[in-house]
């Protein structure tokens, strides 16, 4: 039984992923079923990683509809574009301590990385959010 379970959970984020489709097609961005697929199970993979659990909403529509519009995302790297930010995403949630909403860290993310890496995903990992969780962790 929980397996049929978790099958229909995982059936469901990997419809809800999809949906975005209709609204991220007007920036010639779609993912197809296999790369929701892959998204979800990379989902699965980095918060087990990073020892998070992930109850109701998946944060993947939020985050595909705050970086769908961004200059630095193009159809032939947005899957990949998409399982690195949630990874990063995770990553960055442990690091403030939960000390950031969801909302509050996915925007600070795209700022930075529409308007201090230019898209790129390791200085946005490597140096931008790691300034951003040590001023979190220090009290600012």
């Amino acid at each position: 039984m929980a397996d049929n379970w978790l099958d229909l959970l995982q059936n469901n984020q990997i419809t809800k992923v999809i949906e975005t489709n209709k609204y991220t097609e007007k920036y010639g961005l779609s993912l197809s079923e296999q790369d929701a697929e892959l998204i979800i199970e990379n989902k699965k993979n980095t918060l087990k990683e990073q020892g998070r659990v992930e109850f109701g909403e998946t944060i993947l529509p939020r985050l595909i509809f705050e970086f769908c519009d961004s200059n630095y995302i193009e159809q032939d790297n947005y899957a990949d574009t998409i399982i690195r930010l949630q990874e990063i995403f995770y990553l960055y949630k442990n690091e403030t301590m939960d000390e950031v909403t969801d909302d509050e860290l996915l925007h600070f993310m795209r700022e930075q990385f529409d308007n201090v890496c230019f898209g790129d995903l390791d200085y946005l990992e490597g140096t931008c959010l790691y300034n951003f969780a040590k001023a979190i962790r220090a009290g600012y």
